[in-house]
């Protein structure tokens, strides 16, 4: 069977990697998603290669480097793979191989192996075929498993028994789920079946690679599609228990709460529709794991949830740790889940100009992420509620706007500075320089002194001797 003709640099970036196959009697074969993608009519920007017949890929590879002059060599030798760059693609080359994880084992076994073993054990049929990139095959199709039948019926099914397939590499359970939502594919049934039924197998994976893919099934259009995947299969208890316990819609008397989870899973899609920075689309996915901790009923009220957003900003540095995200996964999440519920509260014609200030000041640079997370927030099916929501949202953020500009609170901090703190009050460095600046700031945002450098020179002036003869105030953390 032959690809379809579609002469765009793809092409020309595989002609060019065959012509060196050619000249070094090497057999090369696309494969993968690059040549799923190529089907579908996606773009392709990752290549990878499988040099078949028992030949050197790192040695292929080198030579196809010098070939094509490209940059950022990379050598990865327990997997005999590498990879370079040739803008716009990424092309990767790896030896015909098997892979496979004892039952106690976190890292995978890899063998040599041919090329029709090579196709067997990958994840999925659609992934599942190769493609010629010689003169003399080019866009000759090796489908072994008729994965491109499986391309025209959007269905995700394992090459071999599912089972053996997700023994062999469990991380393919979650892979499933987010090719799912980036596809746009159904499962096959028995696929589905053996997700479940080999669940707790997903143990033994790193948890680098678990929270990859998650932070891939985020990075989606839709990441409702395979997150409600995990939580069906019950993977999504065991790689993320804080998120799968939002599950539950519970009723008592004519009360009823929505279910979290799927409040939640409403909000990461509205927040998808407005951004890709991943940092928000994670906060969207946490900002409520500290609902299932609180939940109370409250006679003639209903369900409430006080103070979720504190118990959930105190549960972020334990679910990060555990998750091994990069620390500014932490910092943000943490921050604005602890103040989502705030511009809440600034709703009314009864708040104050300072109560604006406190949160201008506390979510600082990240304050259009927030709003931004309240607006994705709206999940009421009522359309009447949700335009009033929105309304309130933007007399919100246009009250906020007035003081922000009246004040000059972006980026605010003590118009007086350390240096001059110690020389006005003939001190060293120390907590007292700190605490001084804070009362400073204080002062400006109870609206006590303009955010002024002479007007908070002389307030420093003024409290300056109390201030320092007053014994520090122990925090929770000290």
């Amino acid at each position: 069977m032959t690809l379809p003709e579609k002469p765009d640099r793809t092409d020309e970036m595989l002609r060019a990697v065959g012509a060196v196959a050619v000249e070094t009697g090497v057999p090369v074969y696309a494969v993968g998603g690059a040549v799923r993608d190529r089907l579908l009519g996606h773009p392709v920007l990752e290549i990878d290669f499988v040099v078949a017949g028992n030949a050197d890929a790192p040695a292929f590879a080198e030579t196809a480097r010098r070939r094509l002059r490209g940059t950022g060599y990379t050598v990865f030798e327990r997997f005999g793979t590498c990879s370079f760059l040739v803008e716009p693609y990424k092309l990767e080359f790896a030896g015909a191989r098997r892979e496979s994880y004892r039952p106690d084992s976190r890292k995978p076994e890899v063998q040599p192996a041919d090329l029709s073993e090579d196709l067997a054990r990958r994840d999925f049929t659609v992934n599942a075929m190769a493609m010629g990139i010689r003169k003399s095959d080019f866009g000759d199709l090796i489908d072994p498993f008729d994965g491109r039948s499986d391309l025209a019926g959007r269905i995700l099914r394992t090459p071999l028994d599912p089972l053996a397939t997700f023994s062999d590499d469990p991380l393919r359970i979650l892979r499933a789920a987010r090719f799912a939502g980036q596809l746009g594919f159904r499962i096959h049934p028995d696929t589905l079946a053996a997700m479940r039924a080999d669940r707790e197998r997903v143990r033994i994976v790193s948890q680098e690679r678990l929270s990859d893919e998650i932070l891939k099934m985020l990075s989606q259009p839709v990441p409702s599609v395979g997150l409600r995947i995990l939580q069906e299969t019950g993977v999504l208890e065991i790689v993320f228990p804080e998120l799968s316990a939002l599950t539950g819609v519970e009723q008592r008397d004519d009360f009823h709460h929505k279910d979290v989870f799927e409040h939640t899973l409403k909000v990461v899609d509205n927040i998808a529709r407005m951004t890709d920075k991943p940092l928000l689309r994670f906060l969207a996915l946490v900002h409520d794991i500290g609902k299932p901790q609180v939940k109370r009923f409250v006679e003639g009220v209903g369900w409430t949830f006080h103070n979720h957003e504190n118990v959930g900003e105190r549960m972020l540095k334990r679910v990060c740790g555990r998750l091994k995200l990069p620390n500014e996964y932490l910092k943000y999440s943490r921050k604005l889940t602890a103040l989502h519920m705030r511009p809440i509260q600034l709703i009314g014609g009864d708040v104050t100009d300072s109560a604006v200030r406190r949160l201008l000041f506390q979510a600082g640079e990240d304050i259009e992420d927030l709003m931004m997370l309240c607006r994705a927030d709206i999940t009421s099916g009522n359309p009447r509620r949700a335009e009033k929501h929105l309304k309130n949202f933007d007399a919100v953020t246009e009250r906020m706007r007035e003081v922000e500009e009246k004040d000059k609170m972006r980026a605010f901090q003590s118009p007086v500075r350390g240096e001059e703190i110690m020389e006005l009050c003939g001190i060293r460095p120390g907590p007292a320089v700190g605490r001084l600046k804070t009362a400073i700031e204080e002062a400006i945002l109870d609206g006590l002194i303009p955010n002024e450098h002479d007007a908070a020179r002389d307030y420093l002036l003024k409290i300056k001797d109390q201030a320092l003869a007053d014994p520090p105030v122990k925090t929770e953390n000290q």
